[in-house]
């Protein structure tokens, strides 16, 4: 991100460790953010309803509430802030638990200050990108809102939660496009998962049942050996 645009971004840190706190907000400083730091939840969520960042670096451990409970406090009040979740667990269902309580991505402690400086860049390029298109996505019968973030499969609404939201997006803004497993992951996650992970097979088949759900056709197909590809059968 160049000095200028991250100088435009707003970033709140919550981390009880005062080491790995300091350490954050001098990096994230040095490359022109504005920063506030944060020792617990309570704390914090009483401070982005006062002022809303543009991205939140979130420890899943923490003194009063944890990182999956203001992720789903923040969630609830309709707040769509990027939320980079800091955590020592790293097993998989570990990361699809906080990645469904609303986190947008997830890093292991303890992690390289660069990968977590790109990775919050990824974060922000996605939200200005969300922010500035008020174009509704439309493929067959199937619509999305960015804006609205409302989804319907005809006459149908259906409820996504915010990783298949991301990921319909995705593929509505590619149709007909074979996406690789790489591709999607970069562009939703922001980073590769593990390949030995099923996480995105989870997440395509979670849409899928959706999308479905009342016996519609399926939109979106698998390419074998490759990826997926949103386009009638």
């Amino acid at each position: 991100m160049s000095q200028s645009s991250a100088s435009n971004s707003y970033v709140a840190i919550v981390d009880d460790d005062p080491a790995i706190r300091s350490a954050l907000g001098r990096a994230l400083r040095m490359e022109n953010y504005d920063v506030e730091l944060f020792e617990d939840g309570s704390s914090a969520l009483r401070a982005v309803q006062l002022r809303a960042p543009d991205a939140i670096v979130l420890d899943l451990q923490l003194p009063d509430l944890d990182g999956l409970e203001i992720c789903r406090r923040i969630r609830r009040a309709g707040d769509a802030t990027p939320i980079l979740m800091l955590t020592a667990r790293d097993a998989v269902n570990d990361r699809v638990e906080g990645l469904d309580a609303g986190a947008d991505d997830y890093l292991v402690k303890p992690f390289d200050l660069a990968e977590l400086l790109a990775r919050l860049r990824a974060l922000l390029r996605r939200r200005t990108f969300v922010d500035g298109d008020e174009t509704v996505l439309r493929f067959e019968d199937l619509t999305l809102n960015p804006q609205t973030r409302d989804v319907t499969r005809g006459d149908r609404a259906i409820e996504l939660t915010r990783i298949e939201f991301d990921l319909l997006e995705l593929f509505l803004n590619h149709p007909r496009q074979v996406l690789t497993r790489d591709q999607i992951l970069d562009l939703v996650w922001g980073y590769n998962f593990d390949s030995g992970t099923n996480s995105l097979a989870v997440y395509v088949g979670y849409l899928r049942r959706k999308l479905e759900e009342n016996g519609e056709p399926r939109l979106l197909q698998t390419v074998r050996g490759v990826g997926y590809a949103l386009r009638p059968s």
